[in-house]
């Protein structure tokens, strides 16, 4: 139950955590109209003006948590969501006069305004939000810096101008321009933007007769803790009901070596190529820069890589990914039809979970490794250039190959800019839409200098093995590295 605390991700957490509890006990359908009340009892708000808008958020977010929309008005099957009744609390005028306003005799605000929205009140310039078309050029104009930019924050972390305004100054989502990197779900200081989840889909094939598998991504280790391994994990997700689970890593060797041959191949001919790991960052380019598809990597992502060599050796088998990325969600759907991957869950949607089996990590398991260090390390930025450089090497490929890490949206779209006007100079690119790279994504649970403590640690145990010993095991299954 909620009670005093008005930490977004901990409300999130706590309705993931709660539909998860009832969908393992098959009593989602019976009581999630009740939910909202059991967790806001009231009759003192928490976190919102009053009970009812709390409750009517928790009742989103349970929706959310079904993977339906949060508005029964408004069905859309974009990862990324906006929660309205989160989204109503925040402020809703872009530029406002501060106390720094002198009220000078100059004016140049009033002067710089196309509009005739600034008027003078008895102690500061006033701007008339009917009329305000935020342009900013009285910002731009005040000698006092009095006029502050209250760029909404989702507005101003999103990398591609997805993010507008309705008339209610409730936000919209442009799914065209959307690429689900999930930036505006961690800027909202409401908790007001979400995602999609298949969490329930995935409780659901677990409580029935069905080879399901799962496959972690290279994230994982350290998001549990510093003694979570590989195996731990594995056990952890058994006890839910998985039939197997497999390294993503894995995936990621296969992906390693396919570039290295596309790469080596596209040096020769002096085309210059771009990554496909990040789903975010493919997306990025197809929406915003389509003259540019012909440059991306045609080998599939790890994840499907992993998915396919499943299904090559498991009959039947369905796949769920597990990882920090909510664009892998939309990864699945865009690729449902080619036999990759099934779902995608996010580490907190799988922690929610674990809770509400109660399942403990301190569980000893026997550690597993199904790729070597270099496929582990896709998970940060500039681990796929370091992997497909030693397929090279492995490979005894010599060529003088130069390639651009772009960490995070910022970059990735300074670089693809360059690209599209002829200038860019290096001969590859890798494109990470989170800062950092995977181990930053909008779905962890732990990030930074805590994560990477934890992470270098399990990391150190990792053996020596080389990119093409899991390469070479796995020839025989004929798995179709290329998109069609």
């Amino acid at each position: 139950m909620l009670q005093t605390d008005n930490d977004i991700g901990t409300i999130k957490h706590e309705v993931l955590f709660e539909v998860a509890k009832l969908a393992f006990k098959n009593q989602l359908a019976d009581k999630e109209d009740v939910l909202p009340y059991e967790m806001i009892p009231g009759p003192q708000a928490n976190f919102r003006c009053c009970v009812y808008k709390e409750r009517e958020i928790i009742r989103q977010r349970i929706r959310l948590a079904q993977g339906k929309s949060p508005s029964l008005s408004h069905d859309s099957s974009n990862i990324v969501q906006v929660i309205s009744s989160a989204c109503e609390e925040c402020p809703i005028t872009r530029f406002l006069v501060t106390d720094n306003c002198q009220k000078c005799m100059g004016k140049r605000c009033q002067k710089a305004c196309n509009f005739q929205a600034i008027s003078m009140s008895h102690d500061r310039a006033h701007i008339d939000p009917a009329k305000c078309k935020e342009c900013g050029m009285c910002a731009s104009a005040c000698p006092y810096n009095a006029i502050a930019d209250l760029k909404r924050p989702c507005k101003k972390s999103c990398p591609v101008d997805a993010i507008s305004m309705d008339e209610n100054n409730i936000v919209v989502i442009d799914e065209e321009k959307c690429i689900n990197c999930g930036q505006c779900i961690n800027n909202c200081p409401f908790g007001a933007i979400s995602d999609r989840s298949f969490m329930v889909d995935v409780i659901n094939l677990l409580s029935i007769d069905k080879p399901i598998y799962a496959m972690i991504a290279p994230a994982i280790e350290g998001q549990f803790g510093a003694t979570a391994t590989t195996g731990v994990m594995t056990e952890a997700l058994k006890q839910l009901g998985f039939t197997g689970v497999y390294e993503v890593a894995l995936g990621a060797d296969l992906v390693a070596a396919s570039e290295a041959e596309e790469w080596a191949e596209a040096y020769k001919e002096g085309m210059k190529k771009t990554t496909s790991c990040c789903p975010a960052f493919v997306k990025m380019i197809k929406n915003h820069y389509p003259s540019l598809v012909e440059h991306i990597s045609s080998t599939i992502s790890p994840m499907q890589a992993t998915a396919k060599y499943i299904k090559a050796i498991h009959e039947d088998a369905i796949t769920v990914f597990i990882g920090p990325c909510i664009a892998k969600k939309g990864e699945v759907l865009d690729h449902i039809a080619e036999g990759g991957a099934d779902y995608a869950l996010t580490f907190d949607e799988l922690y929610a979970m674990l809770r509400a089996k109660d399942i403990n990590l301190e569980t000893i398991g026997e550690n597993i490794q199904q790729g070597s260090i270099f496929a582990k390390n896709f998970a940060v930025a500039g681990g796929v250039t370091a992997s497909v450089v030693e397929a090279l090497k492995e490979k005894g490929i010599d060529a003088p190959i130069t390639v651009a890490g772009c960490n995070g949206a910022a970059e990735c779209k300074k670089a693809l800019t360059l690209l599209k006007v002829g200038k860019f100079p290096e001969d590859f690119m890798e494109g990470m839409c989170c800062e950092g790279g995977c181990v930053n994504g909008p779905g962890s649970i732990l990030t930074g200098r805590f994560a990477a403590k934890n992470r270098a640690k399990l990391l150190s145990s990792a053996d020596d093995r080389k990119i093409y010993d899991t390469v070479d095991s796995c020839q025989d299954l004929n798995i179709q590295m290329h998109r069609h």
